[in-house]
């Protein structure tokens, strides 16, 4: 049996009903509680009702983190990521299905990154990802049948070096990471098309991210691309330039009003090239090991604000709360408050902040634990500040007690912690 609503077996049935019992404490806050959704999450597991739990649970971890639900109407990408990165939907499959197309070859991978955070590419495909989840929902309701996954067309024409740029695969493999284990079974088909020689050497350094069942969905097409994406796309929502007759009102074969076929990223965009930062400390976190500053919040709603840079490599950045006052901690006994990830800081500098809402202690890691090879050295500012302050004293070593907490107290409020733990023992 397929796995799909109309087509279980006894036992996939006798699951699902399991299932919807094991997360019904999920149920109110999930994007949907239809069976059509809750069997996503089993097939993704093989029906495994345990691995398919974990699964949505830390899903709903990510959408709390990442504010996933606000992510369409309150985020809007930095513009030159609206402008100069590819993506695009554009029509219907024969099925009704959304159809997403990616143009590979002008994108600039490079000007990209250095004009913004890869936490942004991240977030502009987690939106994407959203988007595409409202308009299969939309076209569920006018077809009056269920609608839950995508048609996707890869135009790799002009793929190159640029584009297999360390930073740029990286990122783009969280990307895949993050689509299998948050968007499952979303994914109906994605054809590649004007594949080039170097294409089985960059499908090979993400190829890994992609379970089996995904890569059997992926088909790379030959001289006849135009004809095999006919008979899955009607020639009416198929664009002039792939093969179809739909064009732009100007009678533009490329639809450039839906698709978008970017260029060269202007430097006037380099975010490098117009910030300049002066820092208050600097820091060298060793290969393999971790750096922890501690910063004791007593009164909620202060505001700590952090800038850092990193030389020549990325480097983890979280944010964590101490359950032990006074006691050095691993990451996994900690609370995570803001998601440690892998910042691309040597390219683009990182700001940001967090409201505390609870007195305690935070800790600010920067985490280079994945890094058996290479230490990094970092240069960051961060600032406390109390609620409704609007000048904020500078943290540091000779920090003033008053401008933390504002009570009198004459300790020093930020303590470094440095782990030289190898990765493996780490959490």
């Amino acid at each position: 049996m397929s796995g799909v609503v109309g087509n279980l077996s006894p036992k996939q049935a006798s699951a699902l009903e399991q299932f919807r019992e094991q997360v019904s404490d999920l149920l109110p806050q999930l994007p949907a509680q239809s069976d059509h959704f809750l069997l996503r999450w089993l097939r993704a597991r093989n029906f495994n009702l345990q691995k398919s739990e974990a699964m949505l649970r830390k899903h709903m971890d990510f959408r709390k983190q990442l504010y996933v639900d606000k992510i369409i109407t309150e985020w809007r990408p930095p513009e030159v990521l609206e402008k100069y990165l590819s993506g695009a939907m554009c029509g219907y499959d024969r099925e009704g299905s959304p159809v997403w197309y990616d143009i590979i070859g002008p994108m600039d991978p490079k000007g990209l990154f250095l004009s913004a955070a890869k936490q942004d590419f991240i977030k502009s495909k987690i939106r994407d990802c959203e988007i595409l989840q409202k308009e299969c929902d939309l076209q569920s309701q006018r077809l009056g049948k269920n609608i839950e996954s995508i048609t996707m067309v890869f135009d790799v024409e002009g793929l190159g070096l640029k584009h297999i740029w360390k930073p740029a695969i990286d990122t783009f493999s969280e990307i895949l990471q993050m689509f299998e284990e948050n968007y499952p079974e979303r994914l109906k088909r994605l054809f590649v098309i004007k594949a080039p020689k170097l294409f089985p050497a960059a499908y090979n350094l993400v190829k890994h991210f992609l379970c089996e069942n995904t890569q059997q969905k992926i088909f790379i097409l030959g001289a006849n691309w135009q004809e095999v994406l006919q008979q899955y796309i009607a020639p009416e929502d198929l664009p002039a330039i792939y093969g179809g007759k739909l064009t732009d009102p100007d009678g533009d074969p490329r639809c450039r009003t839906l698709l978008h076929f970017v260029a060269t990223v202007p430097k006037s965009y380099y975010v490098r090239d117009q910030v300049q930062l002066n820092y208050e400390q600097t820091e060298m976190v060793n290969r393999g090991s971790s750096l922890q500053m501690e910063y004791e919040i007593l009164a909620p709603g202060c505001i700590l604000r952090w800038q850092f840079a990193s030389e020549g490599a990325d480097i983890g950045f979280g944010v964590f709360l101490k359950s032990n006052k006074g006691q050095w901690q691993k990451a996994s006994q900690m609370t995570e408050v803001v998601h440690s990830q892998r910042y691309n800081s040597h390219l683009v500098p990182e700001e940001a902040s967090l409201t505390c809402q609870q007195p305690g202690v935070y800790v600010l890691r920067f985490d280079n634990t994945y890094s058996l090879l290479k230490s990094k050295r970092i240069q960051f500012t961060v600032d406390v500040l109390l609620p409704g302050q609007l000048q904020s004293p500078k943290a540091g070593g000779s920090i003033q007690s008053e401008s933390v907490n504002g009570l009198g107290r004459d300790e020093p409020r930020n303590q470094i912690v440095v782990d030289q733990t190898a990765s493996a023992q780490m959490a």
